[in-house]
């Protein structure tokens, strides 16, 4: 009875029942291939794949198997018409090496592979022509092969988390490189042939053991974002302040005992140096960073802050926490945009603890009061010139001429005495801050300072439109309008070609200002406390210079995934909108985790 049930094969074959039952082969859905096989692209991401099948490499040779059966000649099954494939994910599974046939995929553009097991990486790589994007991050490569340096239109590699200690010498040979990231490997030199890798953008060489920077680092002309922070460098090369491109500058966690001195790097915004053994800070290291924003230079051994540090008028963030200065210059109540300074962890013996623990606008509100107290301490006069004006108690000659700054803010007036220009006459102005007053329109007056305005503040008012005056600022690059009632952008600032900071936040915009997408040299967007329901990420996608979104608390009813492809936002802020998802733990964790799980749900 038992024989007659068995299968005809197994009754002709005697072995049957003493064969080793074969090891599944890895398993990917075939609706994935056909879809792939139409759209050119493959995402295999966390499936446990311990190898790659052959029929993934071979999707494009091998007649699929559904050709066997179909002989339909509607548009949506012909499978003849097939594309090639030019995107293919590999993350998060379990892959320990790459097979050679990956040479059989010659269209691909993006190849992603982090989060695996490999510990090599197969020659064939080189054959990948086409080849833009290698993300091998996330891995335990210890090697780059050679050929690797043939890949001639490579734009973006992503080598961070792996166990890489050297990187072969030719690896200036990529030259088309705009994004390389070695973090978190255990390099100990950079090869000087990094000189030519000119069209790099992005460079990230954190947590590594250099101890030192190949000097040819200074021929990166387009590099605007360098990150050495937690290496071992003692000092940085002189020739690093010729990169005049460089926006984002990260030093912290090293041995420096000096701040760099950066004379061309004139468009650097933020300089991070925090975690070092910094003792002095120079007049000569702060004097030429006009375009700072951010300065960190937390747990040093800083005694003492120069005057100097009111030069630096566009700054808005000092991390001065744990040092040992025991006194401040009151001329750091002058900067204007400051909005947060820490102090904490420093001997400071002429501010009570209470004052510190008030918040930073009490405490600039305090340093100005000393300065006036100063000006005008018994014994003291002000200076008689051929400049003097009757109505000089008003006009802070030295702001105007020294400063190249115009300040009348925190007056609660609704109009701009007409003494405040006219004191002006042919001093360059660069920054002007009419904050914290009532007003109603921008100062038509304005216009007279179009050929050196860089900065404006007009903040804190009641002003309810954009007039043409402000639409004329051509070399604005920091534009100030947050708590204000403006409900729209006029299409004309369109001609700001140069502004690349904005802050609107808590006015009545319902919805994003369409001018801003035509701005392309944005940066910064703050654009949070209004009634924003809705922003297009197709128009934000093209402002490719975009590296902070600050959306919180508006109206927004979802997020669309495209923004994830917003590859440029470093910052994107999106809590205290009504949205259901992504859900309040990805927002938890971070700009790159979000734009992942937008870019995730893409439809394919």
């Amino acid at each position: 009875m038992a024989a007659s049930r068995r299968t005809g094969a197994e009754a002709r074959d005697p072995r049957a029942g003493f064969r080793r039952a074969e090891k599944p082969g890895p398993v990917v859905p075939q609706g994935l291939i056909r879809t792939a096989r139409k759209s050119g692209q493959l995402n295999l991401s966390g499936l446990d794949l311990e190898e790659v099948p052959q029929h993934v490499w071979r999707i494009n040779l091998d007649t699929p198997e559904e050709a066997h059966h179909n002989l339909s000649f509607r548009a949506a099954d012909r499978w003849w018409e097939q594309t090639d494939l030019t995107k293919l994910i590999l993350a998060s599974n379990k892959l320990q090496s790459l097979s050679e046939d990956v040479r059989l995929l010659p269209a691909l553009t993006v190849l992603d592979v982090h989060d695996n097991q490999l510990t090599s990486l197969p020659s064939a790589l080189g054959d990948l022509e086409n080849l833009q994007k290698l993300d091998v991050s996330h891995n335990k490569l210890k090697s780059i092969p050679e050929e690797l340096m043939q890949l001639s239109h490579l734009r973006s590699l992503l080598l961070q988390h792996n166990e890489l200690s050297c990187l072969p010498d030719s690896f200036g040979q990529l030259i088309t490189l705009e994004e390389l990231d070695l973090s978190n490997n255990h390099l100990r030199h950079i090869p000087s042939s990094f000189a030519a890798l000119v069209n790099l953008v992005r460079l990230n060489l954190s947590s590594n053991e250099l101890k030192d920077l190949p000097s040819e680092i200074t021929a990166l002309r387009s590099l605007r974002l360098l990150d050495c922070s937690k290496n071992y460098l003692e000092d940085v090369p002189p020739t690093l302040a010729a990169m005049a491109s460089l926006e984002q500058l990260y030093l912290n966690k090293n041995k420096l005992r000096s701040l760099p001195e950066l004379p061309s790097c004139k468009s650097l915004k933020e300089l991070y140096a925090g975690e070092n053994q910094i003792e002095i800070l120079n007049a000569e290291n702060l004097k030429h960073l006009s375009s700072l924003l951010v300065l960190e230079l937390r747990d040093n051994k800083i005694k003492s802050v120069p005057d100097e540090i009111a030069l630096l008028q566009k700054l808005e963030r000092l991390n001065l926490t744990n040092n040992d200065i025991s006194r401040l210059p009151y001329t750091l109540g002058n900067l204007p945009q400051l909005k947060f300074l820490a102090l904490e962890g420093n001997p400071l013996r002429t501010i009570r603890r209470d004052l510190l623990q008030e918040g930073t606008q009490k405490l600039l509100k305090y340093l100005r009061s000393r300065i006036q107290e100063d000006a005008t301490a018994p014994g003291t006069e002000p200076p008689t010139t051929a400049m003097t004006l009757p109505s000089e108690a008003r006009v802070n000659l030295h702001a105007i001429t020294t400063l190249k700054l115009l300040d009348y803010s925190e007056k609660q007036v609704t109009e701009i005495p007409e003494e405040m220009f006219d004191a002006v006459r042919s001093s360059p102005i660069t920054t002007l801050n009419f904050s914290k007053n009532q007003l109603r329109a921008v100062p038509p007056r304005i216009v007279e300072l179009k050929d050196s305005l860089c900065d404006v503040n007009l903040g804190f008012n009641k002003i309810s439109s954009i007039s043409s005056e402000l639409c004329v600022l051509r070399n604005l690059t920091h534009l100030d309008l947050s708590n204000n009632v403006l409900t729209s952008l006029p299409e004309e600032m369109e001609a700001l070609t140069r502004l690349q900071v904005i802050n609107l936040a808590f006015n009545r915009f319902k919805v994003f200002p369409s001018v801003l997408y035509r701005i392309l040299a944005l940066e910064t967007i703050l654009l949070s406390n209004n009634q924003v329901g809705s922003l297009d990420p197709l128009q934000l996608r093209a402002m490719e210079r975009l590296a902070t979104l600050d959306l919180q608390n508006n109206d927004l009813l979802q997020v669309p995934p495209e923004l994830g492809n917003c590859e440029t936002l470093r910052t994107l802020l999106l809590k205290g909108n009504p949205f259901r998802v992504p859900r309040a733990a990805v927002l938890d964790k971070g700009t790159a985790e979000v734009l992942k799980y937008l870019s995730s749900r893409i439809p394919t």
